[in-house]
């Protein structure tokens, strides 16, 4: 399923504690993928706690809490860390993540957890909502099957990789466009995992995680080439690291920017490549615009320099990402019409 796609199913999980529908959610995926992270945003949507517990680095007396004796009788004391309505609120967010290389006798406490949404006397708030996520056995990570009881108490989603919606997240969260660029003109680097590569020592390599490191390494070596392709395939891997590099060192060919979105004159790359990085670029100049008294104007500028791509499919995947990040407001702009009308006949044949 996309991230987008499961961002939605995740939000009616949350939304769902109020009726009495919720049921935990197990998210399946390979590392790297963003499986924490969609997670993370439902909290942050919502301005709910999310309380993070990885049973992975547990003992299953953990969870249960330690007992202490009270007259003739041993009680339990319930963990801090388990979701409280006076210390943590009403609504918010169980995350039980390494599931899967949690040993069985740890995932077994907390069979009872996920269930019936309690451990001995201690009951998690009825606002709460339980998500978990894991690797699956062949993703060469530390894994365990999980057992079939354990299995049986959650709704199982697997959430796969989609360059539109990393590329929608990227630009909402500033990832460098010239990385946007990159990945929309070689989009299976997106994400590149390969189990016998890692078997031969090659650790890096190419997920939406290790792109994130990979901005970070753009904003920190930038300024030195010497430095900049090893620090991107330490991050992303070599083969993707030298690709990446040689591409951003190609974009000092670019045309004027500030001169498109001012609506002035401006060539046209011939180059593949980038045709990619400008669409990216402008894209970007197109989200940072939203809310200004100038946005319609330069919004309007693009759209008409989208017209003039050689590729129509490239206008539509400018437009396209522009449309993802401002929404229907696009369409009220005069030079949106001469550009649908333009691309008409391959929008509607697909």
């Amino acid at each position: 399923m996309r991230p987008a796609q499961l961002t939605a199913v995740l939000e009616r999980e949350f939304l769902s504690t109020s009726e009495g529908h919720h049921t935990p959610v197990m998210l399946w995926g390979p590392p790297g993928v963003g499986k924490s992270q969609i997670v993370s945003q439902i909290g942050m949507r919502h301005q709910a706690p999310v309380i993070d517990i990885r049973l992975s680095q547990m003992e299953p007396s953990d969870l249960r809490g330690i007992p202490f004796r009270v007259g003739e009788l041993v009680q339990w004391a319930v963990p801090a860390m388990l979701p409280d309505l006076q210390r943590h609120g009403a609504r918010g967010v169980l995350f039980l993540d390494e599931i899967t290389s949690a040993p069985p006798a740890v995932s077994a406490a907390a069979y009872q957890l996920i269930l019936d949404r309690r451990l001995g006397d201690y009951q998690i708030p009825a606002g709460w909502v339980i998500f978990a996520a894991g690797n699956r056995q062949g993703d060469r990570g530390v894994t365990y099957a999980m057992p079939a009881p354990l299995a049986n108490r959650f709704s199982h989603f697997e959430i796969s990789v989609n360059l539109d919606d990393w590329a929608a997240w990227a630009y909402s969260s500033g990832i460098d466009e010239r990385l946007i660029a990159f990945l929309r003109f070689k989009p299976e680097l997106l994400f590149a995992f390969d189990a016998a590569r890692t078997l031969a020592g090659e650790m890096a390599f190419p997920s939406p995680r290790s792109w994130e490191f990979a901005h970070r390494a753009l904003q920190k070596f930038g300024d030195s080439p010497d430095l900049l392709t090893g620090a991107l395939c330490a991050c992303v891997g070599r083969a993707a690291g030298v690709e990446c590099a040689a591409f951003i060192d190609s974009l000092g060919r670019l045309p004027d920017l500030d001169a498109i979105t001012a609506g002035q004159d401006a060539a046209v790359p011939a180059e593949l490549d980038l045709q990619y990085a400008v669409a990216a670029a402008l894209a970007g100049r197109a989200l940072r615009a939203k809310g200004k008294p100038e946005a319609k104007q330069v919004w309007g500028h693009i759209l008409n320099y989208a017209q003039r791509l050689p590729l129509k499919e490239m206008g539509v995947m400018l437009v396209s990402d522009m449309h993802r990040g401002i929404g229907s407001a696009l369409f009220s702009v005069p030079q949106f019409a001469g550009w649908a009308n333009a691309v008409a006949d391959i929008v509607l044949y697909e």
